[in-house]
């Protein structure tokens, strides 16, 4: 053979280890994907032996995840003690601790504006949120979280009273919960919000929407009908209500069934900075109750 055509020795030594790599078989634990232990599916037979020798688990038998539990708290921490306002900043002619359970109330002919009980213990962008919730009387408000106060606030007190004081103040997402005065104000609870800023109402209930990069939200998918979903909402008694936020993924659930879904892919917005929680009272008469608020934080 010329020697223009010999292949040099570099050549020869890669030929032959990509010939012995095609030889080399991986032992099937080290193929497959491994998964967390807690997520595995028991098999639905024995194990079986493949024609290598090599051991096979079968396929898993499929099981339906565990029920829906309010009432697991496994890595949250509960945020309110039933007996202060401790780790809170609230306007106390507002809110106030009755028998274990928060309250905010504006009294019919006594408007106040909107107004904010803080949570101040923790800023948090990536969490689950439990708790218990109703409303009474009328009026409205709702779960705030992500959310920033002193921001200067775009709407005027009602006529009569003195100035928004901003440290009680909420500016951020909300999870919706009004009092069914009106269908239009029934439709609202569970709904993606956005207080004291421009961008509103996001994610109207029943609705998967999205926002990309320099562009408005968009409708994703349906979740449910707007008035059907309002049959999951207990009026004048206690609402189970979760909010799920994971990076720009936001989930309002009520009484086990979701709400509304915001995703907001612009990883700069506003909406996906660590903030505070909080809850929010509006209009009057109206009166607010929480308890059983439990955090699990994943920042």
């Amino acid at each position: 053979m010329p020697s223009s055509h010999r292949p040099s020795a570099r050549a020869v030594r890669h030929s032959l280890l990509w010939a012995a790599s095609l030889l080399i078989v991986l032992p099937a634990a080290l193929i497959a994907q491994s998964v967390p232990p807690a997520l595995e599916s028991p098999a639905a037979g024995p194990p079986q032996t493949g024609p290598n020798g090599e051991k096979l688990a079968g396929m898993p038998k499929f099981h339906n995840p565990a029920p829906y539990d309010i009432d697991d708290h496994s890595g949250f921490t509960q945020i309110f003690d039933g007996k202060s306002f401790i780790g809170w900043d609230a306007d106390p002619t507002i809110w106030r601790v009755e028998k274990g359970i928060m309250v905010g109330e504006i009294l019919e002919g006594k408007p106040k504006g909107n107004n904010y009980i803080v949570y101040r213990g923790d800023k948090t962008r990536d969490f689950d949120l439990k708790l218990q919730m109703k409303i009474e009387k009328g009026g409205g408000g709702g779960i705030q979280y992500r959310s920033l106060t002193g921001v200067p606030w775009g709407r005027l007190q009602p006529e009569g009273q003195p100035p928004y004081d901003l440290k009680f103040m909420m500016t951020g997402p909300q999870a919706d919960f009004w009092f069914p005065v009106t269908a239009k104000t029934a439709d609202n609870t569970g709904q993606w919000y956005s207080e004291n800023t421009m961008q509103g109402i996001l994610a109207y209930r029943g609705q998967v929407t999205e926002a990309l990069p320099g562009q408005t939200n968009r409708l994703v998918a349906n979740i449910g009908d707007i008035r059907a979903l309002g049959g999951y909402v207990n009026v004048n008694e206690w609402n189970d209500y979760e909010v799920i936020a994971r990076g720009g993924v936001m989930m309002h659930i009520m009484n086990g069934q979701l709400m509304a879904i915001f995703i907001d892919d612009n990883k700069d917005s506003v909406n996906n900075q660590p903030g505070l929680i909080g809850f929010e009272i509006e209009s009057q008469p109206c009166k607010i109750s929480v308890r059983d608020i439990w955090l699990r934080s994943f920042d």
